[in-house]
């Protein structure tokens, strides 16, 4: 894998409307869009403290992982955050995929699915051997999102052990 500190370069949806990748002056709308997620999620509970330590962490040591954007001239309309990690399995470097969201007012509009795209393009072009993803099983309508970019059931279960911080 090439240095995966290195950034895909910014991708033009529209004249107005962009790919890039995420800067810690964008935290504070990051910390709102996870926030927002996480009211409709049943396994997470929102708390700004840690949703701000954990997307902080991601965006000051890129060696870790990315978090891209789409951004209108005016403010961020979705995120995904993208983490690194090694698979013994598969032999190499492996992402994570966690936190997609797309602000409800530009939803229906491509702007997920070219998120996610673009999130491929980077996994290849970077010699990633997977993408892995966590969607709400009780959310058919983001299981069948992302079963239409070609991600597929894994016989493999979540499971969790989480300790208070």
């Amino acid at each position: 894998m090439d240095d995966p500190s290195y950034t895909a370069p910014i991708t033009p949806l529209t004249p107005s409307v962009r790919i890039e990748p995420a800067t810690l002056d964008d935290l504070p709308r990051l910390v709102d869009m996870t926030m927002a997620l996480f009211e409709l999620e049943e396994d997470f509970e929102p708390d700004r403290n840690r949703q701000e330590r954990g997307l902080r962490a991601i965006l000051e040591q890129p060696n870790r992982g990315r978090i891209f954007v789409v951004r209108t001239d005016y403010e961020i309309i979705g995120m995904v955050n993208v983490l690194f990690t090694i698979s013994t399995a598969m032999g190499g470097f492996v992402i994570l995929l966690e936190d997609v969201i797309i602000h409800p007012d530009f939803r229906n509009q491509s702007y997920g699915t070219q998120l996610i795209d673009y999130v491929i393009q980077f996994a290849k072009r970077k010699d990633f051997c997977r993408i892995t993803l966590l969607t709400d099983k009780i959310s058919a309508e983001s299981q069948r999102f992302f079963q239409k970019l070609g991600f597929q059931h894994s016989h493999m279960i979540p499971m969790r052990m989480t300790f208070e911080s």
